[in-house]
Order: structure tokens, then C-alpha cells, then sequence
């Protein structure tokens, strides 16, 4: 029982659950208000939705970068508890804006008050920045990015579940008032477990470290390239996926409550598939290739999903987006094992600030194109999501090479005085590399594995 009060999986179940009724919720609720206010013109309130949602996760978004890097230092001094118990405060109050704007037919502009409040709380940017430093402090490093995974596979579980149940209880009373009460009900249960049950770890010896300037500087090369590689990601799928869940309420789909649920529980879903994936694959190909598999299917997907007319299509472009959910936790987790723990508040923090400043950007732009293209082409934004995704391969390519040259190169600072340099050849005699006052000059294309298989000769 002791060991179980330690995961952070729990919450994380407790919150997608509640997070999956809340959005079909909202996303119901918010489509048949601006349905009401055009008579009855899909395109008119495809429009007005779009610019709702522009407002409102915008609004959320920017106001959670005031409160996230603070609660972020606070956390590396009294622990992730902080991280991770206060943005859910702020999402239980949110939603009860929602059963507010429900029960009394309030006007839209109530839910923007949610979303503030959401947003100061430190949003769903501190929320999964408290839910990652959790799980890396509780994980080492070799199963770091299996422990992460594990994270996003009960999301993923849960968002499924959520998913298919949404429709259902949505269509119980008074229409969305006990979707939206028992997501507030499951938000409340996961605080409770949060702030009273759940056992949070301190930073192991092993886990601080302090590197020499070299390293350290090689560091902020690798944090560098492993934030642009998260932000491109980002950038190309957040967007894309806001716009979607509007796409398919309009004809041709046309989906009800139920169809929409179905289509949340086939969102989730990659979160599975994304883990058996990292199960099976992550030994075989190593987090490299699994990250660029992931970018893969993730655009293919996408680039079908602009052609979806009929639902088959939808899920067919889903069940290509198997692995779409690999890249995310798979960088985070190779950021966290170049990290000291004790940063691990800070700089996750910091991460998912520039996150949510990408999401502000994606959502942005592509709620600000897709009234745009409803006349002409409405699936451009997914063929833009697409494009924009690919270009995080880039970072993770460049960083890659840079490994590469890192480990095929020797550096001597300083030979034996009485040498003029050295010869380093494998068992057979062939010559690998010559060193001559402290220069290197590669003779050989490979190095061999194993040093141990080399002979190293002074001349």
C-alpha cells in the first residue's frame, strides 16, 4: 500500500477522466450556444465557436505562464506538491463555471472567467510539469523514459474510458449539467488524493550531480535543441487538434454527442497504442528512432484526416496516428536525465511556460485560419499541422550528428613530456589514430567498440 501511495498515476487517471467529460462538455455546450444565437447556421457557429475557444485557451494559456516558472521554483524548494496540487484547485473551480453557466443559462462570457482562473492557478502548463518531475524523481535514469510512458499510457486509458462514457452521461437531465458535475466531482477526488494520500519522493544523493563547465555547457546545447524539438511538435499538433474537434460536428461527419465521444476515445487511444509501442520497439530501435517514428505517424495521420468526409476515414487516420503520442514523453524524459533533480521544479516549469506559449501560437493560428478556409478547403489546417510537425525532426536529426561527431572524436590535453605523440591501433596492427602535439588526425573511418581492443603505442 505504502509503495502505491507513491505513484503519480492515480491523479493522473482521476484528472484525464474528469478532463475528458469537461471537454466534450464544453465543447457541446459552447457549439449549441452559438447554434441558438445564428438560427441554426452550421457555418456561422463552426465560426463563432472557433473564435470562443481562440479567446479562451488563449486567454488560459498566457495567464498560466504568470503563476508556472514561480510555482515552479517554489516546488524545487517544499517539493512537486506544489507543482502539482494547486493547478488542480484552479481546474476544479474552472469547472464549475461551466455547471454555473449550465444551470442558469449564463452568458459565454462566464467561461472566460474559468478559464482565468484556471490559467492563474498555473494550468495544465504546472499541472503536467508537477506530474513529470514526480515521475522522474520516483524513476531512474534507465527506465526514465518507460516510467514516463507509463504516465501517458494511463492517461491514455482513462481519456478512453472518459471518452466513451462522455456521450452517454451527457444525454442524462438536463443537457451537460451531469457530464459537467461529475467531472467536477473526479477533479475534486483527484485534489483530495493529491494534497492528503499520495507520498512525494526527496531527491536522492545519486540524483545531484554537479557537471564540469564542458558538460554543462554540452547541456545547454542538448536542453536547447530538445525544447525547439517539443515546441515545433507542439506547435503542429495542438492547433490542428482544437480545430478538429469543431471539423467534425460539421457536415459532412456531422457527429452528435455520442459519435463525439467516440472520437475522443479514438484520440486517447493513441496514448495506448503509443505505449505498447514504446514496449515492444524501444529496445530494438532506441528512443532516437522511436521519437522519429512518432513525428511520422503523427503528420501521416494528420494529411489523411484532411480528406476525412466519411467517419471511417477519421478513425482510419487514427489508427495511423498510433504512435503520435511517442515524441512528448520520450523528450522530456531524455531532458530530465541531463538535468539535477533539484532543477527539475525550474526547468520544467520554464518547459512547459515555452510550451504553452507555442500552444497560445498554434491555437492562434490555426483557429485564425480554419473560418477561413470553411469556403473553400476546410481541411488545410490538418495539411499545415503536417508540414509544421515534420520540422521537429530537425533538432532531434542535428542533435543526433552532434552525438555522432562527439563520440567518433579523442581529445588529449596534454602528452607525456618526454613524447612527441602517440599511435593508436586495433589487434591487427592497423593504425585508427595518430596524435602529434596534442593534435588528432584521423586515420581510420570507425572506432573500434571496445577500447579495451585497442593498443595504444607512444613514439
Amino acid at each position: 500500500m505504502g509503495a502505491f501511495l507513491t505513484l503519480v498515476e492515480p491523479v493522473v487517471v482521476i484528472n484525464t477522466v474528469g478532463s475528458s467529460f469537461f471537454s466534450v462538455a464544453l465543447t457541446l455546450a459552447v457549439y449549441n450556444r452559438t447554434l441558438e444565437q445564428t438560427s441554426g447556421h452550421s457555418d456561422q457557429a463552426q465560426a463563432q465557436s472557433s473564435h470562443f475557444f481562440l479567446i479562451h485557451n488563449t486567454l488560459a494559456c498566457l495567464l498560466s505562464l504568470v503563476s508556472t516558472v514561480p510555482l515552479g521554483r517554489l516546488s524545487d524548494r517544499l517539493g512537486p506538491r506544489v507543482l502539482l496540487t494547486v493547478p488542480q484547485v484552479g481546474s476544479v473551480l474552472s469547472k464549475c463555471f461551466l455547471l454555473l453557466f449550465l444551470l442558469f443559462q449564463l452568458p459565454l462570457g462566464v467561461l472566460y472567467a474559468g478559464a482565468a482562473v484556471y490559467g492563474l492557478s498555473g494550468g495544465s502548463p504546472a499541472y503536467w510539469g508537477g506530474v513529470v518531475s514526480l515521475a522522474a524523481l520516483s524513476s531512474g535514469q534507465g527506465e526514465r523514459s518507460l516510467k514516463l510512458n507509463i504516465v501517458d499510457f494511463c492517461s491514455g486509458v482513462a481519456g478512453v474510458v472518459g471518452g466513451l462514457v462522455a456521450g452517454y452521461i451527457y444525454r442524462v437531465g438536463q443537457s451537460g449539467v451531469a457530464l459537467t458535475l461529475t467531472s467536477v466531482g473526479l477533479c475534486f477526488a483527484g485534489l483530495l488524493y493529491s494534497t492528503f494520500l499520495l507520498s512525494y519522493p526527496v531527491p536522492s544523493v545519486t540524483q545531484r550531480h554537479r557537471l564540469p563547465q564542458g558538460a554543462r555547457l554540452q547541456d545547454r546545447k542538448a536542453v536547447v535543441l530538445l525544447f525547439s524539438a517539443l515546441m515545433l511538435f507542439l506547435l503542429g499538433m495542438s492547433g490542428a487538434e482544437n480545430v478538429l474537434c469543431l471539423f467534425v460536428l460539421k457536415p459532412p461527419l456531422s457527429w452528435d454527442s455520442v459519435w463525439s465521444g467516440y472520437g475522443r476515445a479514438a484520440t486517447d487511444a493513441m496514448y495506448l497504442s503509443s505505449f505498447l509501442g514504446v514496449l515492444l520497439l524501444s529496445r530494438p530501435l532506441g528512443d532516437v528512432a522511436l521519437i522519429l517514428l512518432g513525428i511520422v505517424s503523427n503528420c501521416t495521420g494528420m494529411a489523411i484526416m484532411a480528406f476525412a468526409t466519411q467517419s471511417w476515414i477519421y478513425f482510419l487516420a487514427r489508427g495511423i496516428m498510433m504512435f503520435a503520442c511517442i515524441p512528448m514523453p520520450t523528450l522530456r524524459a531524455q531532458l530530465s536525465k541531463i538535468l539535477d533533480a533539484q532543477m527539475y521544479g525550474r526547468v520544467f516549469g520554464m518547459l512547459q511556460s515555452a510550451l504553452a506559449i507555442t500552444e497560445v501560437v498554434s491555437v492562434v493560428l490555426f483557429t485564425s485560419i480554419y473560418p477561413l478556409t470553411l469556403d473553400w478547403y476546410s481541411g488545410f489546417c490538418f495539411l499545415l499541422s503536417c508540414a509544421i510537425s515534420y520540422l521537429s525532426a530537425l533538432p532531434i536529426l542535428y542533435s543526433l550528428q552532434a552525438k555522432m561527431l562527439v563520440h567518433g572524436q579523442v581529445v588529449v590535453r596534454r602528452l607525456r613530456s618526454h613524447s612527441a605523440g602517440c599511435v593508436l591501433t586495433d589487434p591487427k596492427g592497423h593504425e585508427l589514430l595518430r596524435l602529434q602535439m596534442g593534435m588528432v588526425v584521423l586515420q581510420g573511418a570507425l572506432m573500434p567498440r571496445s577500447p579495451g581492443m585497442c593498443v595504444l603505442t607512444w613514439v
